[in-house]
């Protein structure tokens, strides 16, 4: 049983398949506490939430209509069992897409036949959570995934890069830098990249918050 705080029928934001519609299922609670959070609404003890099985979120995706499945939070992986979700609805032939925070293993998930595919952030420093950070977890990217790095100064990009370099993530996955709504430009971070010749990495901005108010629920 899941505890589902809200579910919705939107377009991916972020990531490669960014503009295509997607339905959403945001899971309560999460092991994080980043500064820049813009879903701490959904994390917090007290949330109002709908405990759901596997099957009835699987009959939401079927009657919804949209093939990519993005599973959010929060913290997804924290949920027990999601593999019995994810299982479910690969095997019904929807992509599945987990966004995940980076600090939880995902070596048995990552591991299964029916695979699901994962957007995982790396938190740095303006986050204050980059000590939970598990980089075991690059072990485990396919080419399909995405590495997120969301940075909000200069020292973030710095430490981005490192990362990069350090794992090798463009042979690995997709991977991407976004910045901190509000916190720094676009420009500054294309700089950065420029600079340094950052290949195969790219800037992506949240389309969602161009489209409505960056606080809004829901879509």
């Amino acid at each position: 049983m899941f505890p589902v705080v809200e579910y919705f029928v939107s377009i991916n934001g972020e990531g490669p398949h960014a503009g295509e519609t997607a339905l959403f299922i945001r899971f309560k609670g999460c092991n994080l506490c980043c500064s820049y959070c813009d879903t701490r609404w959904a994390c917090n003890d007290n949330a109002e939430a709908v405990v759901m099985s596997a099957e009835e979120l699987v009959d939401i995706a079927k009657k919804s209509g949209v093939k990519n499945i993005t599973l959010t939070g929060g913290e997804p992986l924290q949920q027990k069992n999601i593999y019995e979700l994810t299982d479910k609805l690969i095997a019904c032939g929807f992509r599945v897409e987990i966004e995940t925070n980076g600090s939880v293993p995902l070596k048995s998930l990552s591991g299964r036949k029916l695979r699901p595919v994962f957007t995982m952030d790396y938190k740095l420093p303006s986050s204050g959570m980059e000590k939970y950070m598990d980089v075991d977890n690059f072990s485990c990217l396919q080419e399909h995934d995405t590495v997120k790095l969301v940075s909000g100064s200069r020292k973030d990009l710095v430490r981005a890069a490192e990362i990069i370099d350090k794992f090798e993530l463009t042979d690995k996955c997709h991977v991407y830098i976004s910045p901190v709504f509000g916190k720094i430009e676009p420009s500054e971070i294309v700089e950065f990249m420029t600079e340094r010749k950052m290949n195969l990495v790219r800037l992506q901005l949240q389309l969602h918050k161009f489209i409505w108010a960056p606080d809004m629920r829901g879509v």
